[in-house]
């Protein structure tokens, strides 16, 4: 919020560089929470990309910042401990 002043259209994206498949999310997920979660495969839909992966390089150069939990294990498991502190969000 500070770096508004200097760069007052800035849009970033905060991803870790790193693309994961909806599966592993799925089978991460299940991991950290000990929960199974239901899924079936499907064909990709119309207009769907094949990858897309969040590049932070721009806010790594104008901000500074680094994303804390790059893995997506830290990731899950970070989300999933705040979710249960916090059940009514």
């Amino acid at each position: 919020m500070e770096n508004l002043d200097k760069h007052p259209n800035g849009k970033y994206n905060m991803g870790n560089g790193q693309g994961f498949s909806n599966l592993e999310v799925v089978k991460t997920v299940e991991l950290v929470t000990g929960r199974k979660i239901p899924y079936e495969f499907a064909p990709r839909r119309p207009g769907d990309p094949a990858v897309l992966i969040a590049s932070s390089d721009l806010a790594q150069q104008e901000l500074g910042w680094n994303p804390k939990h790059p893995k997506l294990e830290d990731i899950v498991s970070t989300a999933w401990e705040w979710h249960r502190k916090h059940p009514n969000f």
